[in-house]
Order: structure tokens, then C-alpha cells, then sequence
């Protein structure tokens, strides 16, 4: 993927093993006022305060710094390809995908932009590439285990993905309260 130096000044490119570490700079935080249950393909929306906080910067549990890049790590160990968008030097945006998780089938594993740049396409434009590269290598599909928050799953309803109303069970099983979504990437 080419540097791109945007109006907004946002540079978007593979980001390599080394730089993992990065995900440091990513402010998770999110006010989130409502949740999806999944129920096949159909969505229900419950309301309450499930708010997500900054990671951690202690400890190695799936919400601190070190077990997101541990994460990240086996992804690409298991050769998932990343894309990063940054601000200057600062990691704002950063997406995974893994190619033939089952034939014909990829998985947008990984899609985080930082609080303070969303909304100014970051995300649409990381998750455009992404599948883009899958499209490339021959995928016909993707899917996403989606954070179950209203944003989100408007995120990526808008960008194609519908609910799955059967799950892959391997995902689910790893993710089993996100909304499981699918999109055909047809011919670009």
C-alpha cells in the first residue's frame, strides 16, 4: 500500500512486526449507551452504560497494552496482514486481516481507530484496503466479529456487512457476545 498524505495528514501503510508496539497510542475509550444481542440475523438492541475504558498499561489481560500487541503478534504470526494509519509518528488507526480463514473466506480481524480520529474515515478507509488486499488474493467474502455497539455495527452495516444468521462457529466461540457479520467483496 502507497503513503498517502491526505488533507488531513494521515499516512496509511503495512505496518510491520516491529512496530506492534504501537498500539500503545490508540485511545480505545468509548461512550457506548447500547449494545446488539445477536439472535441469528436478527439484532436486539439493549440500552445501559457500556462504556469502553482506555487499555490498560498494567498487567497482560485481553484489555491492557501488552495483550492487545500479543494479540496483534499471533495475527501476524499467523500471517494476517496489517495496515496502519498514523498522524505524524502517532499510531491513530490500525486493521488486520487474515486471508482463507476458509476457502474463499477472509476475516477482518482487527479494526481500531483511536478516539480523538474518528470520524474523519480512517476506519472506512483501513477496512477499503483491507479488503481490497483480500479481494486480491482471490477471497469472495469477509467477515468481522463486530463489538456489539450501536457505532460499530452501524460502521459496518454501512460498509456491506449484514449479520450472519449462522455464525462460523470457530469465530463465535472466540467471540461469542460480538455481532458475527458478512460481506461479499464480489469483483473490484
Amino acid at each position: 500500500m502507497s503513503a498517502d498524505r491526505s488533507a488531513d495528514a494521515i499516512e496509511y501503510r503495512r505496518l510491520v512486526s516491529s512496530e506492534l508496539a504501537l498500539i500503545a497510542d490508540i485511545d480505545r475509550t468509548e461512550h457506548i449507551d447500547a449494545l446488539y444481542v445477536q439472535r441469528g440475523a436478527r439484532l436486539e438492541l439493549r440500552r445501559g452504560d457500556f462504556s469502553a475504558p482506555p487499555w490498560s498499561h498494567d498487567g497482560t489481560g485481553e484489555h491492557s497494552i501488552a495483550g492487545q500487541e500479543a494479540a496483534l503478534a499471533k495475527y501476524v504470526q499467523e500471517g494476517a496482514i496489517a495496515l496502519a494509519a498514523f498522524d505524524g509518528k502517532r499510531l491513530v488507526g490500525i486493521g488486520l486481516v487474515k486471508l482463507h480463514i476458509r476457502p474463499g473466506i477472509a476475516q477482518l480481524a482487527y479494526l481500531h481507530v483511536s478516539q480523538g480520529s474518528r470520524t474523519r474515515g480512517i476506519g472506512g478507509r483501513l477496512s477499503d484496503e483491507l479488503e481490497r488486499i483480500a479481494c486480491e488474493a482471490g477471497n469472495t467474502s469477509m467477515v468481522v466479529s463486530a463489538t456489539p455497539s450501536l457505532n460499530t455495527v452501524r460502521f459496518y452495516k454501512r460498509r456491506g456487512f449484514e449479520p450472519m444468521a449462522e455464525p462460523l462457529p470457530e469465530l463465535c466461540a472466540l467471540e461469542p457476545e460480538d455481532v458475527h457479520m458478512q460481506k461479499s467483496l464480489g469483483s473490484s
